[in-house]
């Protein structure tokens, strides 16, 4: 028994020694400043031991480098990320600011068609106060003067003035003098009149 546990002892102690001889060359643990003086007896090992590089106190491990490596890159890829949704905001900012625009100028359009729209509205019905006001005029006046002021106007206007004044006899429930200043104006004149009031819808 005795002799057994010494050759097992032994056999531990070689695959000891052999195992840091071995790793030591992988370069898995550092024990060169120990098994220096014994590598120039091994002819595998060579004559000396190799050594590493020694490494300032201020110098980072290659772990530590790789790892401030990575993060870096880390970094470089979050800040490109960054610029391009910077880049994807300010599109999207100047197409809204775009659309803004577009809309503010519709806005602006429809303002000035509605300014547009009132004053045409107000100049119809200035026009229309104009009309009547000229149509009793007209109702009062000797009906030969009334006639020949009707037939020095335009078209249009003597048409006008010729409804304003039916309209007004009308609500008033009385007969209307149109048909009298007819039967004194010029006979081409009042068959031209008459006929553009037949083919025309009243403008007012």
């Amino acid at each position: 028994m005795l002799g057994r546990s010494i050759v097992l002892l032994l056999l531990i102690a070689i695959l000891a020694i052999g195992g840091i001889f071995w790793f030591d060359f992988l370069n898995v643990i550092d024990a060169k400043s120990v098994l220096a003086p014994v590598y120039k007896y091994i002819p595998f090992f060579g004559k000396e031991g190799r050594t590493q590089e020694k490494i300032t106190p201020g110098e980072l491990l290659n772990l530590d480098a790789e790892r401030l490596l990575v993060r870096l890159e880390a970094l470089d890829l979050r800040s490109m990320e960054m610029d391009t949704f910077s880049r994807d905001l300010d599109t999207r900012y100047g197409a809204i600011e775009q659309m803004a625009q577009e809309l503010e100028e519709r806005e602006k359009a429809l303002d000035e068609r509605e300014i547009s729209l009132r004053a045409q509205l107000a100049d119809a019905e200035n026009k229309d106060r104009n009309v009547e006001q000229n149509a009793r005029y007209l109702t009062g006046m000797d009906p030969l003067n009334a006639v020949g002021i009707i037939a020095a106007l335009d078209d249009q206007d003597a048409i006008d003035v010729i409804r304003k004044t039916e309209e007004i006899a009308r609500a008033a429930g009385t007969v209307s003098i149109v048909s009298y200043w007819f039967s004194l104006m010029d006979p081409v004149r009042a068959a031209e009149l008459q006929r553009k009031m037949a083919g025309r819808p009243p403008s007012l």
